[in-house]
């Protein structure tokens, strides 16, 4: 049996910075991740992808980023079960939950706090008919965990968001040829973005096919072209070793959704004064959350992180006084009275 002050679920950067949050106020916390590895989606599906939008760093890595949360957290000695999915949430008596993973671990905790990002999640598939055939190993992936992987090689990217448009220009100068898939003329990622990505295909460094979709996958063992429907035209036919789908991910909240927790469009509804949900002492931070005028960012997630720490140390002390956080650049991480 595990026991902590507060177990959080979801061990991607959100989670991560609310175990710095609840540390300055005296509070052990517990992560629990179904990866196996912290970090979420930053280290599972984009550990070399710049962010741009970090407070002090005008560009990180994905995977840089969660090393410096770890740093962060170190001196609160924060404890870890990973790679197994929660389960169960019993709320027992006032201000004791007991929680259970789908491999029996056991966690008797305070306070709960979802940051979980999307939840459950997986990739988006293109409806292919010989899809399956080429995935894994085989020349289909549907995300990039090392851009290296991929130096030199011929690459097939499909998309028209934002992680298609920052892996197209990413991988632009590390590929031998990429041609970027689209199936609208317009694309629904950032304006900045897709100017660069136009800008890449005017300047020759990829081929840019717009208004067309993928329709059938040719190879052997291994994936060797894609063929390219485009209305009114004849079906094109490019030459490829890789084919990155990037139709974004489909979430699901799994156990989550069986909690008795307010839920809309798979995301737990939060009061904004602290991000507590409905049930008392059950907190849901960063992407996993919703409410009027959300804003998906990690930036937010750490805002939110704050909040929620002042709030679960008033609902574990009822009566004490309230902690007084004072500035950690005057006191370190020692910041609380």
């Amino acid at each position: 049996m595990i026991q902590t002050d507060i177990c959080i679920i979801g061990a991607g950067p959100v989670g991560l910075f609310a175990v710095f949050e609840a540390g300055l106020l005296n509070m052990r916390c517990h992560l629990v991740d179904v990866l196996p590895q912290t970090g979420g989606q930053l280290s599972e599906i984009y550990p070399k992808k710049p962010i741009y939008d970090i407070p002090g760093y005008p560009s990180i890595l994905a995977g840089e980023l969660v090393t410096e949360l770890e740093k962060q957290i170190e001196p609160f000695k924060p404890t870890y079960t990973l790679g197994e999915k929660l389960m169960t949430l019993d709320k027992r008596g006032d201000r004791d939950f007991l929680l259970e993973t789908d491999e029996g671990t056991q966690i008797e905790c305070k306070v709960v706090v979802i940051a979980g990002g999307l939840g459950s999640f997986e990739p988006r598939k293109p409806a292919l008919e010989n899809l399956e055939k080429f995935e894994k190993t085989k020349g289909v992936h549907y995300m990039v965990k090392d851009p290296e992987h991929f130096r030199g090689k011929k690459l097939v990217l499909a998309g028209g968001g934002d992680s298609a448009l920052d892996w197209t220009m990413f991988l632009a100068e590390m590929a031998e040829e990429l041609t970027l898939v689209h199936r609208r003329e317009a694309f629904r990622g950032a304006p900045d973005s897709a100017a660069k990505v136009e800008q890449l295909a005017k300047e020759g460094k990829i081929n840019l096919v717009l208004n067309s979709q993928l329709k059938s996958l040719q190879g052997g063992d291994q994936l060797e072209s894609v063929i390219v429907s485009s209305k009114g035209e004849e079906d094109k036919e490019i030459a490829c070793d890789y084919l990155i789908p990037l139709f974004g991910l489909s979430p699901k909240l799994g156990p989550i959704a069986d909690w008795g927790l307010n839920v809309d469009k798979r995301a737990v509804e939060v009061d904004t004064r602290d991000y507590s949900t409905n049930v008392e002492g059950v907190y849901a931070i960063g992407d996993i959350n919703t409410y009027p005028g959300k804003l998906k960012l990690i930036l937010c997630g750490f805002h939110e992180a704050a909040l929620m720490a002042h709030s679960a140390y008033a609902y574990m002390n009822p009566d004490k006084k309230a902690a007084t956080l004072k500035y950690t650049t005057v006191s370190g991480i020692s910041g609380f009275e």
